[in-house]
C-alpha cells in the first residue's frame, strides 16, 4: 500500500479503530495511553509517513503540553543551572511531567524576561510555569500569579502567597541540623549561607531556635552572609581562619555545595572533621555520601515534591482548588559530625 503523505489525524485515529484525541496523545507517547494503542498508532502514522503538526495543533487546541521550569536565580550570584541540588530537581520534574504527558521546557529568570506570563504562556510556549526557589525577592512570580496564569514554586510552603508552594520544612532543617552538632557537644556552631533568601531565612530562625532550645547564647558574627555556592564557602572559611583563627566548632551549611567548600578549606588546613569541627549540609545530593568524610545532611523528599508540584500545577490548569505543601525533611547522619 502506498503511504498518504496528506494522512488526517482523524483518518489516522479511524484506521486505529480509536478516537482522534486518544491518537494525538498516542503520538505524543502520552504514558496514560496503553503502550499497545500507542505502539500501533505509532505504527501505523510511521507506515503512513504522519507526522502531526505542532502548530496548526497549538493554534486548534490553544495548549502546548509543553510546562516551563525556571531556575529563579538570585542577582549577584554564581550559582548556576549546573548546580546539583537543581539539577536534582529538574530531573524529577522532567518525569513527574512527562508521566502526565507533558513536555519540560528550562529556562532561568536571567533569560526570560521580566512579564513570564508574556513570555510564556501568552506566546504560547508553554501551558503552565513551575519555579524552583523564591528568591531574595517574589516580584516577577507575583506578577505572573497576578496575571492569573497557572504557576507553582518549590521555595517555603509555610510563606504567605496566592498561589501554591511546596518545599520541604525549612524551620525544622536548620532546627534539627542545628540541634545535632550542639548536642554532640558544639558550642560555637557557624550558619553558612544567605539569611536573607526565602528558604535559608526559615533555616536560620530554626538555628537560633535550637540555641535557644539548649540554652547556648549565639554570637552573631557567627551568622556567616555568603553566596550559595562552594567557592564562596571556600573562600568565607580561608579568610575567616586567617583572621580569627579556628573560632568555631561546627557549621550549619544551607547547601551541600557550600558544605563541600567548607569541608575543602578545613581540610587544606589539616582540622580534624568532626573531631575539631562538624559539619551539617543540605539537601543530600548524591556527591554528599561520597565526600570525605561523608557528608551528614538534611534530606528533601525531590521526588515527592516534584509530583506535588505537577499535580497543584494540573490543578489550577483544570480549575481545581490549589494549596501549599510540606514536603519530608530527615536529617542524614553521616561522618561528617561525630
Amino acid at each position: 500500500m502506498a503511504s498518504d503523505t496528506k494522512l488526517t489525524l482523524a483518518k489516522l485515529a479511524e484506521l486505529a479503530g480509536v478516537s482522534t484525541s486518544t491518537a494525538s496523545r498516542a503520538l505524543k507517547d502520552n504514558p496514560l495511553i496503553k503502550k499497545e494503542t500507542r505502539e500501533k498508532i505509532q505504527e501505523l502514522a510511521k507506515t503512513h509517513n504522519f507526522s502531526i503538526n505542532a502548530a496548526a495543533s497549538r493554534l486548534r487546541t490553544q495548549k502546548t503540553n509543553v510546562i516551563a521550569v525556571i531556575l529563579n536565580l538570585i542577582d549577584n550570584t554564581e550559582q548556576s543551572t549546573t548546580d546539583p541540588f537543581l539539577l536534582k530537581l529538574v530531573g524529577e520534574l522532567n518525569q513527574a511531567l512527562n508521566a502526565k504527558g507533558y513536555e519540560l521546557l528550562l529556562s532561568n529568570s536571567f533569560m526570560a524576561s521580566d512579564d513570564w506570563a508574556n513570555y510564556f504562556i501568552r506566546s504560547q510556549r508553554a501551558d503552565g510555569i513551575l519555579v524552583i526557589g523564591q528568591g531574595k525577592s517574589t516580584h516577577k512570580i507575583d506578577l505572573a500569579a497576578q496575571s492569573g496564569v497557572p504557576i507553582v514554586v518549590w521555595g517555603d510552603a509555610k510563606t504567605l502567597a496566592p498561589y501554591p508552594i511546596v518545599g520541604g520544612d525549612n524551620f525544622e532543617g536548620g532546627y534539627r541540623a542545628t540541634l545535632h552538632l550542639l548536642n554532640q557537644g558544639a558550642t560555637r556552631v557557624l550558619f553558612l549561607g544567605d539569611p536573607e533568601h526565602a528558604e535559608m531565612q526559615e533555616r536560620h530562625k530554626g538555628y537560633l531556635k535550637a540555641h535557644q532550645d539548649v540554652n547556648v547564647e549565639v554570637d552573631t558574627q557567627c551568622t556567616c552572609a555568603i553566596d550559595i555556592t562552594s567557592k564562596a564557602a571556600y573562600q568565607y572559611i580561608n579568610e575567616r581562619i586567617k583572621a580569627h583563627g579556628l573560632d568555631f566548632d561546627g557549621i550549619v551549611c544551607v547547601s551541600d555545595m557550600v558544605a563541600l567548600g567548607a569541608l575543602k578549606a578545613l581540610k587544606e588546613r589539616y582540622v580534624g572533621i568532626p573531631s575539631d569541627v562538624g559539619i551539617v549540609g543540605y539537601d543530600d545530593i548524591s556527591l554528599a555520601e561520597l565526600m570525605h568524610p561523608s557528608l551528614t545532611t538534611i534530606r528533601q523528599n525531590t521526588q515527592q515534591a516534584a509530583a506535588l508540584m505537577v499535580e497543584q500545577l494540573i490543578n489550577q490548569l483544570e480549575g481545581k482548588p490549589t494549596q501549599s505543601q510540606v514536603v519530608d525533611t530527615t536529617l542524614v547522619a553521616r561522618r561528617s559530625t561525630k
